[in-house]
């Protein structure tokens, strides 16, 4: 599923980044899930709403966006509001490449 090829010419340093968006069929989820938590905050079923997309298909994608601490999570009452980590800040020159290989690839 990654292309070895854009890993070295780009020289990507966060390897779970490359995986996250690269090395999963779910990429392209996971990259409109990331894009609207850089718009602002939202919850699962906020997300779901707005992408027009499975409530259990958002809880998959932000778990591993969480686990792997791309996305921080805090819980108000009884919502739990996800945003970009630090980590994906630090890193979003590295996600814009992915992003952008990734829809050029689709495109073809």
């Amino acid at each position: 599923m990654i292309d070895e090829s854009i890993v070295m010419t780009q020289n990507f340093s966060d390897d779970k980044l490359v995986k996250l968006i690269l090395g999963r069929k779910g990429g392209k989820t996971t990259t409109k899930i990331m894009d609207e938590l850089l718009i602002s905050p939202k919850n699962k079923n906020n997300i779901a709403n707005k992408l027009n997309l499975d409530y259990n298909t958002i809880t998959y994608h932000l778990d591993l966006m969480y686990k792997y601490d791309y996305v921080k999570k805090e819980k108000f009452e009884c919502v739990t509001l996800y945003y970009p980590s630090n980590k994906l800040y630090e890193n979003i020159d590295e996600y814009m490449k992915l992003k952008e290989y990734l829809q050029e690839k689709l495109e073809r």
